[in-house]
């Protein structure tokens, strides 16, 4: 059962218990893809954080490697993003679609379709949660994903590029929330949609 937590599980140095884990972040894996789940505690309330994730639209106001996104009309289940990627990576475009956004359990599932790059069946599953930090109010992000092993690599590898790519976007989550709240501002960034 790689990939699925069942019991109190510690992730990168983080004690996860299944009912984070058990309802959003089960992927089934065949034989040829690779999955894994990453966490991030972000010292910022739940409701900042979960503002900038659940974004569809507008993924590059924490994701450092997106330059450009457009999605036509009105963001929804099934709507799709055209991302253009940041020159550092092994792609220039991605396409993407919006399979679940849930404010009430503040949960983000994302498939990319299309693109020029290698991630071939990706998708993943973003949760937001809060969390006491050092005695104040803070917010825990898990995501995972799963996704084939291009032809030549192995799952080691993949998982690793993968998880890089992850822990950059989580680390940029948290630094811009971070900064926000800060600055006082704590009401959630304004949806246009």
């Amino acid at each position: 059962m790689e990939g699925i937590i069942v019991d109190d599980t510690e992730i990168n140095g983080a004690l996860v218990t299944p009912q984070y884990t058990r309802l959003h972040h089960r992927h089934h894996c065949r034989e040829n893809q690779c999955t894994s789940v990453l966490i991030k505690y972000i010292q910022a309330p739940v409701h900042l954080v979960w503002s900038l994730v659940r974004r569809f639209d507008q993924p590059q106001k924490y994701k450092p490697f997106v330059s450009r996104c457009t999605v036509n009309g009105h963001p929804e289940i099934g709507s799709l993003r055209h991302v253009n990627v940041k020159s550092g990576l092994p792609a220039t475009t991605s396409t993407e679609r919006l399979e679940q956004l849930d404010d009430d359990e503040r949960i983000l599932g994302i498939n990319i379709i299309g693109g020029d790059h290698r991630l071939k069946n990706y998708s993943s599953i973003l949760t937001v949660h809060p969390e006491m930090i050092d005695g104040r109010s803070g917010t825990m992000v898990i995501e995972s994903f799963v996704v084939d092993v291009p032809q030549g690599n192995t799952k080691d590898d993949t998982c690793y590029f993968v998880e890089s790519l992850i822990k950059c976007n989580l680390k940029s989550l948290a630094s811009v929330s971070e900064r926000l709240f800060a600055q006082n501002i704590t009401n959630p960034i304004a949806a246009t949609f």
